[in-house]
């Protein structure tokens, strides 16, 4: 579930023009620029590397280019890890000007390359404090959408049973053969999921966790696609597929995408969320170290924090906006739920001990 930086000065050198040159004596004169001077024009195309789910309205991205002057150059490259290694390994001469896509599980592994220029977009004071998470301004904070748990609320009223509100519930034997997760190793919810259990019983508990979710029958799939549309029973996919988990590891965000997607549209959603199973996912942007338009970069990193963009990224890209004064649409304020109190993990914790949680993980759950 980054940017640009390099042509200032030399923008400043051109703007301070011929004659401060001149007066040095190298050969500028009032009709004929000085030698080395530039007469190239900027650029106009600012690019955006982004992992492949970025997405926006055609209007709302046509506006920004009206306004801006600049157009925009979309450079989509596989999910979020591989899109950020392919940054790590062109550091100082990106791909792009900006990158997008960049969450707090691989937050710090970006910091640590180096790969942004620090730029303090203009409307940050408009983002919600708890989502800036870098006081130096490489990456500014664009959406963000949790990690839970997700239920079929027909499974559950046929059966009587309360479906499961909390991590603690899953282990319980009225829940036994009913949850399936993405693999932590290959998939971003399933890493989620770990992520949410560090952050409920600590370093020391989350391996004990797991070995009793284990044996209440959790099962581990490759990714959200076949947990999601193959597996669970509540979703339009899986009851095609006749899915017989009720339970999966999912997003907030899914239960008004079956309204939204449902043939025939569902009054209510035939989903719900466990709210206290969750992880929040929080996605940034910055400015590529290098950057060939750093300009349009910074224009496009204000422009992502608009409240035109924050507004039109929920139907596109199933996110909440950070910015105070975006407004959901309804159809997330009808079908979808606010997580009050989902579970963290400090980005340099994350960064420090991925590797080895996820392993121990494995030995875990995947046997």
């Amino acid at each position: 579930m980054s940017t640009t930086r390099k042509y200032a000065g030399l923008a400043l050198v051109a703007a301070l023009g011929v004659a401060g040159l001149s007066a040095c004596g190298d050969g500028g004169t009032k009709d004929k620029p000085a030698a080395g001077a530039s007469d190239a024009p900027k650029s106009k195309t600012v690019t955006l590397v982004s992992h492949d789910s970025f997405n926006v309205s055609d209007a709302v991205l046509k506006e920004f280019e009206q306004q801006s002057g600049y157009t925009v150059k979309k450079l989509k490259s596989g999910d979020a890890g591989a899109a950020l290694n392919q940054e790590i390994l062109t550091k100082g001469s990106p791909r792009g000007d900006v990158f997008f896509g960049v969450d707090n599980t691989l937050l710090s592994r970006a910091l640590d390359n180096g790969i942004f220029t620090p730029y303090e977009a203009k409307g940050l004071a408009e983002v919600k404090p708890e989502f800036v998470l870098d006081k130096e301004h490489r990456v500014t904070p664009i959406d963000s959408g949790d990690i839970c748990v997700n239920y079929d609320k027909k499974y559950f009223a046929d059966k009587k049973i309360a479906p499961p509100q909390t991590l603690d519930d899953l282990i319980k034997p009225e829940y036994k053969d009913l949850l399936v997760t993405e693999n932590a190793a290959t998939s971003s919810p399933g890493l989620g999921f770990l992520l949410a259990s560090v952050g409920r019983y600590g370093e020391d508990g989350w391996k004990d966790y797991w070995t009793k979710l284990k044996a209440n029958g959790v099962e581990v799939v490759d990714g959200w696609e076949q947990a999601y549309n193959e597996r669970f029973s509540g979703s339009a996919g899986g009851k095609k597929a006749k899915g017989d988990r009720p339970l999966v590891v999912s997003y907030a965000s899914s239960p008004p995408v079956e309204v939204l997607y449902g043939e025939p549209k569902p009054a209510e959603a035939p989903t719900g969320v466990s709210t206290g199973t969750c992880f929040r996912q929080i996605e940034f942007a910055g400015l590529l170290k290098g950057a060939k338009n750093e300009e349009g970069g910074k224009a496009l990193l204000d422009f992502l924090i608009s409240k035109k963009f924050q507004e039109d990224m929920p139907l596109n890209m199933f996110v909440n906006p950070v910015v105070k004064n975006a407004a959901l649409p309804e159809i997330f304020t009808k079908h979808g739920v606010v997580i009050e109190k989902p579970e963290n993990v400090a980005p340099e914790t994350i960064a420090k001990n991925r590797e080895q949680w996820v392993k121990a993980w494995s030995s875990l759950a995947v046997k």
